[in-house]
């Protein structure tokens, strides 16, 4: 499966290597493969009449039916891809519909449970939504960013369900995965900042990667003490032509991590840039 997201530079392919033996296979839909620790899947389904919400609810349904049933019944970690993410008006905008569908899918939502994740738009015109995510045998520790009110608590201002994830995530020790960081964007609080200006928000977001860094230490603190060369940033960017200047403000940090740069449509129309991120 493909996510086309163009990206700044050569093209990339991502790649996942463990050093212990990898099944997979396929359940219908679902394409999986698994070290005997963690298991990866994959899924996709075509939006009926454009409509995200169901696509979602069954999408989460089919995948929650799945990790019941097996040996790695732990979310944590999961993606979302979908065309035109921030289309549509007040509550029928295609991201808050897509939260609704997450929800009705998963049927019961643990707070204290919730994976890391990203919810990001394709700009290909192909309405169909696109799920990966990885489960383990033991569960993570979620995590929250002090400087943030938790995703699933935002106020009914941001939609009819909050949003469900994790600010962060640390997998099982025995799964040898880093922190991983959800999709993180320049918001303080519960409201988006530094509205039209790239760099601060840019800035700001790296902030939040670093203050999710902070606060997984205070659980785990042989992880390194700041986002450098212990990092890997994968970098979504509203506007084809903010591009290059998002991979310059990267590659000038004081130590920069390593990082890929794509085009994608962030989950709030106002916010220009949004950053995961793998951290050790």
């Amino acid at each position: 499966m493909q996510v086309p997201l163009a990206a700044h530079g050569p093209a990339r392919i991502e790649i996942w290597r463990s050093a212990d033996p990898v099944q997979y296979g396929c359940a219908g839909t679902i394409r999986w493969s698994r070290n005997g620790t963690v298991q990866f899947g994959v899924l996709e389904i075509d939006e009926v009449d454009g409509d995200i919400a169901a696509a979602a609810e069954h999408a989460y349904a089919r995948m929650s039916g799945f990790l019941a049933q097996g040996e790695y019944p732990h979310l944590l970690r999961t993606w979302n891809y979908l065309d035109a993410v921030t289309e549509g008006d007040g509550d029928q905008e295609r991201y808050r519909l897509f939260c609704v569908g997450r929800v009705r899918g998963l049927q019961t939502l643990d707070e204290a449970a919730l994976p890391a994740a990203t919810c990001i738009g394709r700009v290909d015109g192909v309405r169909r939504l696109q799920v990966y995510w990885l489960s383990a045998g033991e569960p993570g520790v979620p995590l929250e960013n002090p400087r943030q009110v938790s995703a699933f608590r935002y106020p009914r201002q941001y939609g009819p369900q909050a949003p469900s994830f994790a600010r962060a995530l640390l997998p099982p020790l025995a799964t040898g995965l880093p922190l991983l960081q959800s999709g993180t964007a320049a918001i303080i609080g519960h409201a988006s900042q530094h509205t039209g200006a790239l760099a601060e928000q840019l800035a700001e977001t790296l902030t939040n990667l670093q203050s999710l860094v902070d606060a997984a230490r205070g659980q785990r603190p042989a992880l390194s003490p700041t986002l450098g060369s212990a990092s890997l940033l994968k970098v979504y960017v509203r506007n084809a032509g903010d591009l290059d200047a998002v991979a310059a403000q990267l590659a000038a940090l004081p130590a920069a991590p390593a990082f890929v740069v794509l085009h994608a449509e962030v989950c709030r129309a106002e916010l220009l840039v949004e950053i995961e991120g793998l951290h050790r």
